[in-house]
């Protein structure tokens, strides 16, 4: 389990990266939003990979904190979801704001010149 999260985490923030590097507005935002996942799942990650666990203590399991997973990094990670939609909402709006006033969606607000 650890092998495949570790994989997605590295896609993810590879793809975002690539992503970021792009010349058009909205791939560099899809790029923000790819990285955004990637993060979120590493922290997810933090938190010890335990399925079918409870997040909190049992009282006839003992209180011994390898039995349970972390849930600071399960709030963390779902308030950082929240977040993450409402800057990329901000983020499409000035995107479409820009491509109104500009008339091209490129970061520099030009379109390269074709020879």
């Amino acid at each position: 389990m650890e092998v495949v999260l570790s994989l997605a985490v590295g896609i993810l923030a590879g793809s975002g990266v690539y992503l970021l590097l792009r010349p058009r507005t909205f791939q560099v935002i899809m790029g923000l939003s790819l990285l955004a996942y990637a993060v979120n799942l590493f922290i997810f990650s933090m938190g010890r990979l335990r399925i079918g666990e409870a997040p909190v203590i049992d009282p006839t399991r003992g209180s011994d904190p390898a039995l349970y997973t972390d849930p600071v990094p399960q709030a963390l990670v779902l308030t950082a979801i929240v977040i993450g939609f409402a800057t990329t909402a901000l983020f499409l709006v000035v995107l479409l704001a820009s491509r109104g006033l500009n008339g091209t969606d490129h970061v520099d607000g030009r379109e390269p010149d074709k020879e």
